[in-house]
C-alpha cells in the first residue's frame, strides 16, 4: 500500500468565468482562476495519487508553460493520470478529499463530484469519500478570495 496527499489552490475572479470542482459546473458568479480549468478538487487527487506513486507532481506533468493544457478540462487530466496508476499496479483503496469554500454552499453538488471522481479513479462510490468546509470568514477561503482543497489516497497493489 502507498499513501498520498494533495493540496491546491486557485484564486476566484471578481470578473466571472467558470467555477468546476469535481468535474461539476456549479452555477456562481465568480470563477476559479487558472491554466487549465482551475478544477481545485482535481488537482488535489491528481497530486495526491502522484504523491503515493512518488511521481512528481501535476506541475511536472502538465505544465502551466504547455499550450496544450490551456483551460483543458482537469477529467482528462485525472483520467491520464489514473492510467498511469494503473500501468505501475496500483489501484485506488480510497480517497478522501475536503473542499473548502465559503461561498457557494457545495453540499448539493458532492454527490455528482464523487460520480465523476469514482468512474475517472476506476473505482467503487464506497471508496470516494467528499467533504465541504468553510473557514468561518477566515482567511483567503473564508474572505472568498479562493477555493481549496486536500485530498488523502490510499492506493493498494492490484
Amino acid at each position: 500500500m502507498r499513501i498520498g496527499y494533495g493540496y491546491d489552490v486557485h484564486k476566484l475572479s471578481d470578473t466571472g468565468g467558470k467555477l468546476i470542482l469535481g468535474g461539476v459546473d456549479i452555477p456562481f458568479p465568480k470563477g476559479l482562476v487558472g491554466h487549465s480549468d482551475a478544477d481545485v478538487l482535481i488537482h488535489a487527487v491528481i497530486d495526491a495519487i502522484l504523491g503515493a506513486l512518488a511521481k512528481g507532481d501535476i506541475g511536472q506533468h502538465f505544465p502551466d508553460t504547455d499550450e496544450r493544457y490551456r483551460d483543458i478540462d482537469s477529467r482528462i487530466l485525472l483520467r491520464e493520470i489514473t492510467d498511469l496508476m494503473d500501468n505501475t499496479g496500483y489501484e485506488i483503496g480510497n480517497l478522501d478529499a475536503t473542499i473548502c469554500a465559503e461561498k457557494p454552499k457545495l453540499q448539493t453538488y458532492l454527490k455528482k463530484m464523487q460520480e465523476n471522481l469514482a468512474s475517472d479513479l476506476h473505482t467503487d462510490l464506497w471508496n470516494v469519500s467528499l467533504k465541504a468546509t468553510t473557514e468561518e470568514g477566515l482567511g483567503i477561503t473564508g474572505r472568498g478570495k479562493a477555493v481549496t482543497a486536500t485530498a488523502v489516497v490510499l492506493l493498494k497493489t492490484l
